[in-house]
């Protein structure tokens, strides 16, 4: 197995990462619709550590869009890459990660992160840090909320209500099963927050958290109890998610 080292370069302490975020958010894309809902592939991106070890590993499943059907998968493991700061993240996981994208042969289309985008302190998420480096469309779909204001939005499949930052929407909760705990959308890159929205409706046709998150966690899970030496179970979907 291959460990992903720490790429030449790569910003090793906060200043020099708040640096490097300031620049790549100048890259911004915020004035495109985004791809249509059910077309082409979306991809979900997610990642498992393991601190003692300092290793983390990384999945890409990229899905047909319309049938929600696994076209491909891919897997890397690598070194941690920066230390826990919070909103810089994503500097932790970023070479790793597109480490599997690069493994990918299809065309990854819509990137769909484990995180935020634009709903970060300093506009500048996960979603929105890895959009602007591969220069596909992103959105940023997060199982809990951050440090952003929101109402409670409708019980119903559907309804939302928005995250504000000093009175600027830059994401919603969403509810994408009636009567349970939404979810944080927000835009990454190239993608409308109302397009983002309906792509996580499209993507939780059964359960709370998009197929490609569910997918990919179970599938980097998978990965770095392998990368471990230990007895994984084999990869699914957890329906607890």
């Amino acid at each position: 197995m291959t460990i992903i080292e720490i790429p030449a370069g790569w910003p090793a302490d906060e200043t020099a990462a708040l640096a490097v975020q300031r620049e790549l958010r100048g890259r911004l894309v915020r004035d495109e619709e985004g791809p249509p809902v059910g077309e082409g592939h979306v991809t979900g991106l997610d990642v498992a550590y393991d601190d003692e070890r300092d290793l983390v590993a990384a999945a890409a499943v990229v899905l047909d869009a319309r049938t929600l059907e696994v076209v491909e998968e891919a897997t890397a493991v690598g070194r941690v890459s920066f230390p826990y700061v919070p909103g810089l993240l994503a500097f932790r996981e970023i070479p790793t990660v597109l480490a599997a994208l690069d493994a990918l042969d299809a065309d990854p289309g819509l990137l769909v992160c484990d995180g935020y985008g634009l709903a970060h302190p300093r506009r500048f998420g996960l979603a929105s840090h890895l959009g602007v480096l591969t220069g596909r469309p992103s959105v940023g779909v997060a199982k809990n909320p951050f440090a952003f204001a929101h109402e409670q939005p409708g019980p119903a499949r559907g309804d939302s209500s928005p995250l504000l930052a000093d009175g600027e929407e830059v994401g919603r909760a969403v509810r994408t099963r009636s009567r349970v705990k939404p979810v944080f959308v927000s835009v990454g890159h190239r993608v409308s927050l109302d397009r983002a929205c309906a792509h996580t409706l499209h993507l939780t046709p059964r359960y709370r958290i998009p197929e490609t998150t569910r997918r990919a966690d179970s599938l980097c899970r998978h990965a770095l109890a392998e990368a471990l030496g230990e007895r994984p179970s084999p990869p699914g979907t957890s329906e607890s998610l």
